[in-house]
């Protein structure tokens, strides 16, 4: 019985490392966000930074009641695209979450923010701030020189209506993606990645590349004044880490090694809450699924996918893990 029962857990291990190994991640299909206000979070995604909407839909019942631990729910969802890239925005009608924390610095663990690129930093930065948005960092700050992978990348963080951080960036030549040098007269081209802050590099690797197969294509460390002040926290110094799938925005790793003042990810923290933000992955595999969690499935096919499950990386962050 003991040799059964050793075989049976021999086969199980195979299963779910083979489930695993043909489950990469084919594609970061969207960045999610929890909003106060639907209409409102719209009309300032497209008017002020030119996302277009492209469907919208409210939903309510068990199966979003599993996939989210929210009950009893009921959701108005909104995607919006700029460029390839899409986001979602969800407002929960009912039950409503708690407001964001006054106080989150870009160092506290449950940061994360899309990087929105631009054409042309100082145009993109006028128009944001003729509309009144949040300052995070006090004006557009240029990486300095003697940061090989970041060097002359120009950034500026701020918040959204509900405090959500976002970044507007832009690539100088041979920098960044090669499609952000292309010529347009848009203004914001595209979203380069979401980013969000890790208190363990080397952990959250063994999540996101070990285990959801997405690859490390680039690395630095930042630091010095021009950080600091993007980021709004002295003292700033960065291990970052980049990595992506073969479709989408990337993911972007920030552990800050110093300094050693963020706060983890609370423990309480629901997907109503306005800090909850989520990353769609796509799969091919549905083994994967199965050996994530216990898949649901969605009965609403205008979502995109068909079967999710919810998981939380080292930090907290949320992750859905979706196939069509």
């Amino acid at each position: 019985m003991r040799r059964a029962a050793a075989r049976r857990l021999a086969l199980l291990f195979v299963l779910l490392v083979t489930g695993l190994a043909e489950a990469r991640v084919a594609a970061v299909e969207a960045i999610g966000m929890t909003v106060s206000d639907l209409r409102r979070s719209v009309a300032f995604y497209t008017a002020v930074l030119d996302f277009e909407p492209l469907a919208e839909v409210e939903v309510a019942g068990e199966p979003y009641e599993r996939l989210l631990g929210v009950f009893p729910v009921r959701l108005r969802m909104a995607r919006l695209g700029l460029g390839d890239e899409r986001i979602e925005l969800t407002e929960y009608v009912t039950p409503r979450g708690r407001p964001a924390p006054l106080d989150a610095q870009s160092n506290d663990r449950w940061f994360q923010h899309v990087a929105i690129v631009v054409r042309d930093m100082d145009a993109a930065y006028r128009r944001v701030a003729a509309h009144g948005v949040t300052h995070v960092s006090p004006e557009p700050q240029r990486l300095p020189d003697w940061n090989a992978q970041a060097g002359g990348i120009r950034a500026f963080y701020f918040r959204d209506p509900d405090g959500h951080p976002l970044e507007l960036i832009w690539f100088p030549s041979g920098k960044g993606d090669a499609r952000w040098q292309r010529p347009t007269k848009r203004l914001f081209l595209g979203i380069d990645h979401t980013a969000i802050a890790t208190a363990d590099t080397d952990a959250s690797l063994a999540f996101y590349r070990d285990r959801l197969g997405l690859r490390v294509v680039g690395e630095s460390r930042n630091s010095g004044p021009e950080q600091e002040r993007l980021n709004a926290v002295r003292g700033a110094r960065l291990r970052i880490t980049a990595l992506r799938a073969p479709r989408g925005p990337g993911i972007e790793l920030l552990e800050y090694l110093a300094p050693g003042t963020g706060r983890p990810y609370p423990r309480d923290a629901r997907p109503n809450d306005l800090l909850h933000w989520q990353t769609r992955v796509s799969v091919t595999a549905p083994a994967t699924l199965d050996a994530l969690g216990r898949p649901v499935a969605v009965p609403d096919r205008s979502l995109g996918y068909a079967r999710a499950v919810a998981v939380r990386d080292p930090d907290g962050h949320y992750l859905e893990v979706v196939t069509p």
